[in-house]
């Protein structure tokens, strides 16, 4: 399974109730702990975000091909794999944040799920922008506002992870 380099898709950027990025999103609030006994992944989309204040209906409004967007620290707290797994199941296409919890980016890289540093993204972006990120030559294009930014291209052994689907893929 060859996947896309360059990636399109509506953003979410994952604000506070005054639309500021929210910081320092822990995994509790991406994939509460009382679901952790569901292991199929097609059901953990349903519960993406659901202990995150005002974004617990965010699987019901999420579409396949969206990205998220978030601000700095994303993925803190603990090592579960379903905090990753429920993008997935919802068929999200990418997380492009300020910065990632070192455990949470190794988890999505491994598991094939595009994730993206770039410190400028919130500050760029909108929810409802659409986005195209070229992975070979390191840039987003905000397509709504003609923006263009640029973050560190992925590791060549990155790439062939998320080209496979996935580590356990290659």
């Amino acid at each position: 399974m060859e996947r896309e380099t360059i990636i399109r898709g509506k953003a979410w950027v994952i604000t506070d109730y005054k639309g500021n990025p929210i910081k320092d999103i822990d995994t509790d609030m991406i994939y509460h702990n009382k679901y952790l006994g569901i292991t199929d992944i097609n059901e953990m989309g349903k519960y993406a975000f659901g202990n995150l204040s005002n974004w617990e209906d965010f699987p019901l409004k999420a579409k396949e091909g969206d990205i998220i967007v978030t601000g700095e620290g994303f993925g803190q707290g603990s090592s579960r794999q379903q905090a990753v797994d429920c993008f997935i199941s919802l068929g999200i296409s990418a997380i492009v944040g300020e910065s990632f919890a070192p455990i949470y980016l190794r988890n999505a890289i491994n598991a094939g799920l595009l994730i993206i540093a770039c410190p400028t993204i919130t500050s760029n972006v909108i929810t409802s922008d659409i986005l195209e990120i070229d992975l070979e030559n390191g840039i987003i294009k905000n397509l709504s506002s003609n923006k263009t930014l640029s973050f560190k291209k992925p590791h060549e052994i990155q790439m062939e992870i998320y080209r496979a689907g996935g580590l356990l893929r290659l």
